[in-house]
């Protein structure tokens, strides 16, 4: 079934996706401030780094809606209202709505994409599902060291870095504050989840 792109259910897809990508940027945003707000600057890091990602998948979702630039799109759509108190809330809640991104809603969106004969966006829709699910792994992974109050803590001798100076400390725990630049403990992050730290040097 081909159709054109005005006519489509795809483009109202492309707005719902770009409305959600939109709308995750910024829950995650607010939620960066409470971890900062926390002393939990990790959390804020992690948030923001996926807030960045978001927006970016909405700049891709909204750049395919070009050919009707100048109209109005009415769509319908359910967002999550997540205005928690607790650092695990937010983190579990973020994990769950990635995976319904994943598992669901770009899944649905890029078979009809497929179906209506516009094979590169229903692509698109598959890839970032997948970027999707890597959030959901990473907010995942964050929300158990949280839980188990193993974010600054492990059962045996491991390497973590400070964030703000990129100092690292081997030890099962993280220090009260960093002995270079004198942030606080919510600074320090396990050096295998530390960003850019891949290539080969242990510290």
């Amino acid at each position: 079934m081909s159709v054109s792109f005005e006519n489509s259910e795809t483009r109202l897809n492309l707005m719902r996706a770009f409305a959600g990508e939109s709308q995750a940027r910024n829950r995650y945003t607010y939620a960066a401030g409470l971890a900062k707000r926390k002393g939990l600057e990790v959390l804020e890091q992690v948030f923001l780094f996926t807030a960045n990602q978001e927006k970016a998948h909405g700049k891709v979702f909204y750049d395919l809606l070009k050919p009707l630039s100048g109209e109005n799109l009415l769509v319908d759509g359910s967002y999550p209202v997540e205005l928690y108190s607790d650092m695990l809330d937010h983190l579990k809640a973020a994990a769950h709505n990635e995976n319904e991104e994943h598992d669901t809603v770009y899944s649905s969106f890029s078979k009809i994409a497929a179906q209506e004969g516009f094979d590169a966006i229903a692509h698109t829709f598959t890839m970032i599902a997948g970027v999707e699910k890597t959030h959901a792994q990473r907010f995942e992974c964050f929300a158990k060291l949280l839980k188990e109050e193993k974010l600054f803590v492990s059962d045996v001798e491991t390497g973590w870095m400070c964030l703000n100076c990129g100092q690292i400390i081997h030890s099962t725990a993280t220090p009260a504050v960093c002995p270079v630049c004198k942030h606080g403990q919510g600074f320090f992050i396990r050096m295998e989840l530390a960003p850019f730290t891949g290539c080969g040097n242990k510290g």
